[in-house]
């Protein structure tokens, strides 16, 4: 028997973008259907919104949906703190990508990066020729490394 897993992100209306996105950033094509696809009317709040999306064929397969009635993505259990003033949402996860060379990693960052938050900026460390860290335009923390 062969299991795999595949990352499953959830968002508040911007599933389609996000599925979009990571498309042109590890390349593959995307999949998605709408509620109203599956027979929600289209006059219903978030009847455009994705109810099942993935991205395959590329270097990774994500998948992704809208959750119905969220207010904000990406929907993650986590719990929301201050320190020092600013407002640092601790997720319940974050998305590894772990590549073979930095040259093949750091062209991922350079395109996770437009529109991020930088975290743990990409840099040799301790423990990998490169490491960083950061949150893309959509709330998905990713943390990248050179295996």
């Amino acid at each position: 028997m062969t299991v795999t897993t595949t990352t499953h992100l959830n968002f508040a209306g911007t599933a389609r973008a996000a599925l979009d996105f990571y498309a042109d950033v590890f390349g593959g094509t995307v999949t998605a259907a709408t509620y109203a696809d599956f027979g929600m009317p289209a006059e219903a709040p978030g009847a455009d919104g994705v109810v099942f999306g993935q991205v395959t064929g590329g270097a990774i397969t994500l998948m992704a949906y809208d959750v119905l009635g969220a207010t904000e993505s990406p929907v993650t259990a986590g719990t929301t703190r201050r320190e020092n003033g600013v407002t640092i949402t601790d997720r319940a996860f974050f998305q590894s990508l772990r590549a073979t060379s930095l040259d093949e990693l750091t062209g991922y960052w350079r395109a996770l990066a437009d529109g991020a938050t930088v975290i743990e900026p990409l840099a040799a460390s301790a423990w990998s020729a490169g490491f960083g860290m950061l949150t893309d335009r959509f709330g998905v923390t990713w943390v990248l490394d050179v295996a």
